[in-house]
């Protein structure tokens, strides 16, 4: 049996090893970390995650969405924060659809117990790619500890190694690949508010809370454990930024204008805020995402994006659900399984990755502008009315399967729709008549 690497432990990586173990190959796993399985979790990146309809549909084929679901929270909708302390709650879907908040940690822990408990898979932590030779297919990994260099020979090799992906940066030497790398002017620092003393949670656990600010925006997501995960998105530089937030007095007093309902939830903000990272925010484009029938790229390695859809994760796990369903239809034809990923892949890619910052702006200017919210109550009568005709781009993208990139062109033209409706005079007072519902569908 010829050996498979999967390069990177990460999420995206447990679980191609734990898919190409259930096709019965033999796997060998190669991490830069330590082995988390034992440990509890570190990590300077976000602790918790939006799952959402496209990651549940790799667990169900991993045959492990059951033991996610108990370390899941749903939410339902988010909760907006308005500076005078107003909340506001807005649905994500129908029927009970909710995204799931889930801790990076434990599930990428989750991952890495499913996948070795089968034979065939065999794991290697402090180990860092340093090269792979393209021509033989050869990685060379160095052990932090040891310092040691070993070279391993494969037949295929999953490059899952995340955004800085050392098997891509081999391609990126290679004629005519194209890579893209570009740096949002706003970065992130992540907080907590933590639980009460019972263990509880200080506010409404089943809801996404936003306090959305114009420029930048706050964010929350439930913990098991009672504690909220809050993230600040932020610029850099400038005015009002992470430069210029540089003292105590500065950051309680920027919180207690800007944020005055979030900050007596966050009792240990000045130390969080000077230990948690200022973290960057990286989208990386690049093609083909495969070399011929014996390297392929998955996950951020090929498309990291921004966080503000929730997809990075979902999207990475599409892949391997994606690899599944064209390993299933050809077979061992593995020239033609690593073509058609790369094409099919590749502008869904490129779609979530425009989406997700066009997100941005509607997450931190629009949710709380009252023009923003009728158009959304429009949509949602007419996709409750009309639900083969009319489906929202956020529920295109969260809760179905239809392609990022089909989701981006049927969003632009439902975009176009909505932008001649709320033209419309009197529309605040005409919004749910047949009048505008009839204009709508004719438009479609």
């Amino acid at each position: 049996m010829e050996k498979i690497i999967v390069a990177g432990a990460g999420l995206v990586g447990s679980l191609q090893a734990l898919l190409l173990a259930k096709k019965g190959h033999k796997v060998d796993v190669y991490e830069r970390r330590s082995d988390i399985r034992s440990n509890e979790f570190v990590g300077g990146r976000s602790i918790n995650l939006a799952l959402s309809t496209r990651g549940w549909k790799a667990l169900e084929i991993a045959g492990i969405a059951d033991e996610i679901r108990d370390i899941s929270i749903p939410m339902y909708g988010r909760k907006i924060h308005a500076v005078n302390g107003d909340i506001s709650f807005q649905s994500y879907g129908k029927d009970e659809e909710a995204i799931y908040s889930v801790s990076r940690g434990e599930l990428n822990r989750q991952l890495l117990l499913k996948a070795a408990s089968y034979p065939n898979v065999g794991f290697y932590f402090d180990e860092r790619c340093v090269d792979v030779d393209i021509n033989t297919n050869e990685a060379a990994f160095q052990n932090s500890i040891t310092g040691e260099v070993s070279i391993v020979k494969a037949k295929q090799i999953y490059a899952t190694d995340g955004a800085f992906s050392a098997v891509r940066g081999r391609l990126q030497r290679l004629d005519r690949f194209d890579f893209s790398q570009t740096y949002m002017t706003h970065g992130y620092k992540e907080l907590i508010i933590p639980a009460n003393a019972d263990g509880t949670h200080k506010i409404d656990k089943n809801a996404l809370h936003i306090w959305p600010r114009g420029q930048f925006m706050l964010i929350a997501l439930a913990n098991l454990d009672g504690s909220f995960t809050v993230t600040l998105f932020f610029p850099f530089e400038g005015p009002t930024s992470f430069e210029s937030l540089n003292t105590n007095d500065k950051i309680r007093d920027f919180f207690k204008e800007t944020f005055p309902d979030a900050l007596p939830l966050m009792p240990t903000l000045i130390e969080d805020y000077h230990e948690n990272p200022t973290s960057s925010l990286c989208i990386i484009r690049c093609n083909p995402w495969n070399y011929q029938d014996k390297i392929l790229l998955m996950g951020d390695a090929a498309h990291a994006i921004v966080p503000f859809y929730g997809q990075g994760m979902n999207a990475g796990f599409e892949d391997c659900s994606e690899w599944w369903r064209l390993v299933e239809e050809y077979g061992q034809d593995w020239s033609t399984v690593f073509a058609e990923f790369t094409r099919i892949r590749k502008p869904n890619g490129d779609a979530i990755a425009d989406l997700a910052l066009k997100n941005y702006i509607e997450m931190r200017d629009l949710v709380g502008d009252e023009k923003f919210l009728l158009r959304k109550k429009i949509e949602k009568r007419i996709y409750e009315k009309h639900p083969h005709k009319w489906v929202p781009l956020y529920s295109m993208v969260t809760f179905s399967h239809t392609p990022y990139a089909d989701a981006l062109v049927i969003g632009k033209k439902q975009e176009a729709i909505m932008d001649r409706v709320m033209e419309l005079e009197n529309i605040a007072q005409i919004w749910d008549s047949e009048e505008v519902e009839q204009q709508i569908i004719a438009q479609l």
